[in-house]
């Protein structure tokens, strides 16, 4: 998908209790008032108005893996701007590989930040002439790799996956990497 023929940003974040219980994962997409590592500021209510037309017309805001619109991998169940910022909460499919993926790198640790897919209704630039996003139109919220906003940070607990027979077995899975992990690098 061409981003820049539709208007759609991306931007990574870590920031908030991203944890895994069962399937499910919250956090927060998104941090107001810090600088990204492209210099831009999201404002406080940024994102008021695009969840108020979202749940107008009864649309949601898709959870994907990597931002690949080819690779919805959960639903968010809860969107809201808090305080701090973009708060989600919702859970992985266990009928998607790779949601089932996604959950046993979580729980190992490799991935732990979120990022959202949006486009700019307005902007302006602050003091220090970064962008300040003013007004944003949701589209995504992505598990990622790599996050934009780097002082942030997740915490996954491993140990929150329990009660069925997926999260027993992500459990496994996720123990099963960090001994070969560290096998490989014993040698």
């Amino acid at each position: 998908m061409n981003t820049a023929e539709y208007g759609l940003e991306l931007k990574f974040c870590q920031q908030g209790a991203v944890q895994l219980e069962g399937l499910r994962v919250e956090g927060y997409a998104s941090l107001f008032g810090l600088a990204d590592q492209g210099g831009d500021v999201v404002q406080r209510g940024a994102y008021a108005r695009s969840l108020e037309r979202l749940a107008a017309r009864g649309g949601s805001v898709k959870m994907l893996w990597q931002h690949d619109p080819g690779e919805p991998i959960g639903i968010w169940e809860e969107i809201r701007e808090d305080d701090r910022g973009l708060f989600v909460r919702g859970r992985l499919l266990p009928e998607v590989a790779r949601a089932r993926e996604a959950a046993a790198l979580i729980a190992a640790g490799a991935i732990d930040g979120l990022s959202i897919g949006y486009r700019t209704i307005a902007a302006g630039k602050d003091a220090q002439g970064r962008r300040s996003l003013m007004e944003l139109e949701l589209w995504e919220v992505s598990l990622v790799t790599f996050p934009m906003l780097r002082e942030a940070r997740v915490a996954a607990k491993a140990g929150d996956i329990v009660g069925d027979r997926a999260g027993a077995a992500l459990q496994d899975l996720a123990g099963a990497l960090r001994e070969a992990t560290a096998s490989l690098a014993d040698r």
